[in-house]
């Protein structure tokens, strides 16, 4: 073997391992980033693929032509949320509320203890919660009168005139979710400059407030925007959505009642799904990072993530399953869809379906076509493929109370249960306003997956 072909195979033998080197020029890396894997979610691993419609546009949407994109590895929900799941966070914003009531009534037990100095600076709203004291809610129980007494104070419960019987029922429309998050795009349209002028510093440009006026930038609190999400779905979008067809016993049952605890929540607007996210991010007791580092925010996914994790990798196909049919070779049909006019039982189920009914696509997801379709984080623009980055390409717009509705449309992925074939397609999109409920769609959840998560045995 001579000189030449030496030095060559040398250079293929160095360039081949250093693929292979996780830790990066010089280094094996740490093991102390990486990221407990998050309960029932499925890792995605990074790729690239042909995303829009391999299908003919008989609808003429125009909206889904075909682009070469890259989307990062992310964490995906096996499922889509539940009623199990969604009543939990109802629960904890329910019980929430009514301990900050019994606080503000100074009721014991129910305030965590702090300093008399940390105290003077709270406001009654930001006093620690204690969760460990039981709140009771008869007024039988003489013991803890004062519970339901001042719960009925604070009008945690329907009135008299509201109510049916003589069960007292909690108020669902103050079922309220505050919560606050930072505003990374307006962020970084700002910059912070120093000079002669300002030697401390100060923030040039300005920022669009949530009444949609342009107001100069203050500090960091100008990019803090705080929402106010009332939680409880509306159940009455069973009847709402089917005019003159009879859906009572859904709009009755369908969220509270335990026979449908495993199928996907639906009613929720894109707004309360966000909230969702918010609590799922910071209060639901799941497991963390090793080490205690901060663990990734939980999130709707983007329209890439979506449609490249339906796909299952397998590019071209129509479907999740990859095939142009939507049964198999013995006739069963592969998702919970409208199979044929006025036959919505066909497939198994009338309406929605439990969670994980069908086979999962390649990825190890299910549903990722029918059920219900699912809201997206991104905004929706019928020309947004055009406008967006081929690096994990999202469409943002940020929405005030004063915008017009055409800036209030969000993506909707995934087809449901009342819908034809067409809507399942992995490359079809769709759209529905952010405050809108109905009873064909739902959602589920992503968390980022931070580098190193892949080397997680």
């Amino acid at each position: 073997m001579d000189m030449k072909r030496i030095v060559t195979l040398i250079a293929v033998v160095i360039f081949v391992a250093s693929c292979g080197n996780k830790g990066g020029i010089g280094g094996k890396g740490s093991k102390k980033g990486f990221e407990a894997p998050p309960e029932n979610m499925v890792l995605i691993q990074r790729g690239s693929f042909e995303m829009g419609s391999n299908d003919e546009d008989f609808v003429w949407a125009m909206n889904a032509p075909l682009k070469r994109r890259t989307t990062d590895q992310f964490f995906m929900d096996q499922t889509e949320t539940t009623n199990l799941a969604y009543r939990a966070f109802v629960r904890w914003t329910a019980d929430s509320i009514a301990r900050r009531i019994l606080v503000s009534n100074d009721v014991d037990g129910f305030a965590k203890e702090v300093d008399d100095e940390e105290e003077e600076d709270l406001e009654p709203e930001e006093i620690p919660l204690n969760y460990k004291t039981a709140i009771h809610l008869s007024p039988r129980q003489r013991n803890f009168a004062d519970h339901y007494e001042a719960l009925k104070t604070g009008e945690f419960f329907y009135s008299k005139q509201e109510a049916l019987g003589q069960k007292r029922s909690i108020d669902v429309r103050k079922l309220n979710y505050k919560y606050k998050y930072y505003d990374l795009q307006q962020a970084a349209k700002s910059r912070w400059v120093v000079d002669d002028q300002n030697p401390n510093g100060h923030y040039v440009g300005k920022v669009r407030n949530q009444n949609g006026e342009y107001v100069d930038i203050v500090d960091r609190s100008s990019f803090i925007i705080e929402e106010n999400v009332s939680v409880y779905p509306d159940t009455l979008v069973w009847i709402r959505d089917f005019f003159n067809s009879y859906n009572d016993p859904y709009a009755k049952s369908y969220f509270w009642h335990p026979a449908f605890d495993f199928y996907p929540v639906a009613g929720v607007s894109w707004r309360q799904a966000s909230a969702f996210c918010h609590w799922r991010s910071h209060h639901a007791k799941e497991k963390k990072y090793r080490n205690q580092y901060p663990s990734q925010d939980y999130r709707l996914p983007m329209e890439v993530e979506y449609e490249y994790a339906a796909r299952g990798g397998l590019e071209g196909g129509l479907y999740p399953w990859g095939s142009m049919y939507n049964a198999n070779s013995s006739g069963c049909f592969l998702a919970n869809f409208k199979p044929q006019r006025g036959d919505y039982a066909l497939d198994g189920f009338s309406r929605t379906s439990p969670v994980a009914q069908y086979e999962p696509n390649d990825f190890g997801l299910y549903d990722m076509a029918g059920n219900v379709a699912e809201w997206i984080n991104d905004a929706y623009d019928e020309n947004a493929y055009e406008a967006t980055h081929d690096l994990v390409p999202t469409y943002h717009q940020q929405v005030t109370k004063k915008d017009k509705a055409s800036k209030k449309r969000k993506v909707v992925r995934g087809g449901s249960w009342k819908d034809v074939s067409y809507f399942l397609q992995t490359g079809a999109r769709d759209y529905n306003y952010m405050d809108s409920t109905h009873s064909y769609i739902g959602f589920r959840t992503v968390r980022d997956a931070v580098v190193g998560s892949t080397g997680l045995k």
